[in-house]
């Protein structure tokens, strides 16, 4: 049963071969009147893509599965309660298509905390049907969750923007990077690279804290002033009291010594996470943040506002993610995951797009 019942993807069977994709129909949620169908043309390869299908994160992931979360294409239907976005527009659906919409946290702008919130693939809707993400024909989702892209945005840069951009983008703006502070991205990656843009776009002076001394001529290109190398010894002494906080993009938080990073924030400066490691952080005392006073916390994504806001920034600053396209295929699939999961100097930098929608799923519109 084709297209508005089902669309086509490339699905996830087994966890033992998570990087093995088969092309397959899936079942769409039934449509309602705030929903929006979009004929997907691209969509970005994200980090949590690669934690879901390998059980890196958890091995309770329902399957067959179809992952995705940085998705762009065009409109070909909407709900007759749908105001903003019509058939034809170019729009983008990120990490997030439902929620109540009705709770406290909803009500404050703060969907993204919903506890009734429904992820873009992996999760069920009130029907049963289980969301299913964006390596696909199409993606139907509520129009609060779906995000018409300005005309100044290539689509094939602006996917990543819409998880990668936006998980980086909400947290830097309410830590409040502005022109005169000090903010430092830890990692250069596909979300570091995303925190090094936003904090340039910002006006705030960022430094970019990495292990791999290779990626400092790309910080230096996005934007940032200054690059410190966190293999040297020492590194973080010459930076106390430096910084007003701290993005952390890397995933692999678990082997930081994080009193360092600590040391380098001013006085009640936050380490804030944005990077999840499959494995927990290593084990700290309490006093290690009483000597600036410091806090430690993490975000999940950010809301609707922000979306908006963020995607206008990009195009009234032109700003451009580092992408490198990959044709969408159970060969290509496996490619982008692989790279993404193994990373270092043969990953991506800094961020893929599944492109190729027609050649794999025919013209949808």
């Amino acid at each position: 049963m084709p297209y508005p019942e089902t669309a086509t993807g490339f699905q996830v069977t087994d966890l033992k071969n998570w990087s093995t994709f088969t092309k397959q129909e899936f079942k769409l949620k039934p449509f309602e009147d705030d929903d929006i169908d979009i004929a997907i043309d691209a969509c970005g390869v994200c980090a949590s893509d690669v934690h879901t299908i390998s059980g890196g994160w958890s091995e309770d992931v329902p399957l067959p599965l179809c992952v995705g979360h940085e998705v762009i294409g065009r409109v070909i239907k909407v709900g007759k309660n749908v105001k903003d976005i019509k058939v034809g527009d170019r729009a983008g659906v990120g990490a997030q298509v439902g929620a109540d919409l009705t709770c406290g946290q909803c009500k404050q702008q703060n969907e993204n905390y919903c506890p009734n919130q429904i992820d873009t693939y992996g999760a069920p809707y009130p029907d049963g049907t289980l969301s299913q993400g964006g390596y696909a024909s199409h993606i139907r989702a509520h129009q609060y969750f779906t995000f018409k892209i300005p005309d100044g945005l290539d689509t094939n840069l602006a996917a990543p923007m819409l998880c990668a951009g936006l998980t980086t983008y909400s947290p830097i703006k309410r830590l409040g990077a502005a022109p005169g502070k000090n903010i430092a991205i830890v990692g250069l990656g596909g979300l570091g690279h995303f925190g090094v843009l936003w904090g340039v776009a910002l006006g705030a002076d960022v430094t970019v804290l990495s292990h791999s001394p290779s990626k400092k001529d790309d910080a230096l290109k996005l934007g940032a002033k200054h690059f410190v190398c966190t293999k040297d010894k020492d590194w973080a002494k010459p930076l106390a009291f430096s910084f007003d906080f701290i993005i952390n993009s890397a995933d692999a938080t678990d082997k930081f010594n994080l009193p360092d990073y600590f040391s380098t924030l001013k006085v009640g400066g936050s380490f804030h996470m944005v990077g999840f490691p499959d494995n927990p952080l290593p084990a700290i005392q309490a006093q290690a943040f009483a000597g600036t006073g410091n806090y430690m916390g993490a975000s999940h994504i950010g809301n609707h506002q922000e979306m908006v806001e963020m995607l206008q920034l990009a195009a009234d600053q032109k700003i451009k993610s580092w992408v490198q396209e990959i044709k969408i295929s159970e060969a290509g699939c496996k490619e982008a995951v692989e790279k993404v999961y193994n990373g270092g100097e043969n990953g991506p930098r800094y961020r893929y797009t599944l492109t190729g929608f027609d050649e794999a799923f025919g013209k949808r519109y």
